[in-house]
């Protein structure tokens, strides 16, 4: 089976947006964000997508509702709704598996994949095991008019296929991040290596791409809102070339319209939070307060927003340090003023400076 080489052109539009990316990555990265801020941001940003990425594919809960079943595990299945509840539950733990697997920042892997796809379609469980690959032939049809809009490869051939996408994503290095990570959406998709569940285990894939490659923005933005709220134009940009089956032109057709949807879309959701954060940009006091802490200092804060006080283990699995390296640094904490000791020994703990405590 021939190698996977995706074919795209670089529109005037794609390289414009482009470099629009990269300049509000770049602001998002300088901008001083109240902890607490950016908690609530990162809180609305996985709730939207986790709504708009299963609205897409039917799910009926609102978004107010997709929040009582993740954050406070309430059950609403007395609405007759218990299928889209476990879509909820199950896209929430596949969610949470991509952002560790994205801190890790190794290859990814077919095993990897079929996992994230476990998830999603596990029902909420987080007891499961790598799904294989589909082992029959699968087709998509309209809902409406029950015509084929697409036939994807036969069984036999998706295991070669993944195995050709999967090394393409882990060897190609000269594609921009945010088009490679367009291109791996659409790849999954056309493949379609399961009976269901192609469109969300695609955008979740395509989360830990760009997570993993520095595009995570804080974890403060969904695609899905931008998708799911013109989903014809996410159909029309993904159906590519006039035939409908994948050996009759798909597998080799060429994707610009898509990549430029892709970048666009992207651009679009990384300005609108930034917008937002700008907006919400913290008072000038808590500004120079934030940009007197490093990097580290600043990411342990999260961990003291919801506990007054941290142990050393607690700062070692947070930033999953060997513990003589954490209470090395919290040594060093101490000594800066950034937090202060009490207790000795097993029972020494620490907790903010006062100046510190007042921002979160």
């Amino acid at each position: 089976m021939a190698k996977f080489n995706p074919i795209y052109s670089i529109t005037n539009s794609t390289a414009n947006n482009l470099l629009e990316i990269e300049r509000v990555k770049e602001g998002i990265k300088a901008l001083p964000i109240n902890p607490k801020l950016l908690s609530s941001l990162r809180e609305t940003a996985k709730v939207a997508t986790i709504h708009y990425s299963t609205q897409i594919e039917g799910n009926r809960l609102s978004r107010e509702e997709v929040f009582e079943v993740i954050k406070k595990n309430k059950v609403i299945s007395n609405t007759g709704r218990i299928r889209d509840e476990k879509e909820i539950r199950g896209y929430y733990i596949a969610l949470d598996y991509i952002e560790k697997l994205a801190k890790i920042k190794s290859p990814i892997t077919e095993d990897n994949i079929k996992l994230i796809h476990a998830y999603v379609t596990g029902g909420g469980s987080t007891k499961v095991k790598p799904d294989e690959y589909r082992e029959g032939q699968n087709v998509i049809t309209d809902s409406l008019s029950g015509n084929i809009v697409y036939m994807p490869p036969e069984a036999n051939d998706v295991p070669e296929l993944m195995k050709e996408f999967v090394k393409w994503i882990n060897n190609t290095n000269d594609v921009p991040i945010p088009i490679k990570a367009g291109i791996i959406h659409y790849q999954f998709v056309t493949i379609h290596p399961y009976f269901d569940g192609n469109g969300r285990t695609a955008r979740l894939l395509t989360t830990l791409a760009l997570h993993k490659e520095g595009y995570d923005l804080k974890g403060i933005y969904s695609l899905e809102e931008y998708y799911a709220k013109d989903l014809q134009g996410y159909y029309d940009a993904i159906t590519i070339g006039n035939s409908h089956n994948y050996y009759m032109g798909r597998a080799e057709a060429d994707i610009t319209k898509w990549v430029e949807y892709f970048i666009e879309g992207m651009a679009v959701a990384f300005k609108s939070v930034y917008k937002k954060a700008k907006d919400n940009e913290s008072s000038k006091d808590e500004v120079k307060i934030l940009r007197e802490l490093d990097s580290k200092q600043r990411q342990i804060l999260n961990l003291f927003e919801t506990q007054k006080y941290v142990t050393a283990k607690e700062i070692s699995d947070f930033f999953k340090f060997a513990p003589r390296t954490a209470r090395l640094l919290a040594s060093e904490w101490v000594e800066a003023g950034f937090i202060i000791a009490e207790g000795e020994g097993r029972k020494r703990k620490y907790r903010l400076n006062d100046k510190y405590e007042a921002i979160l």
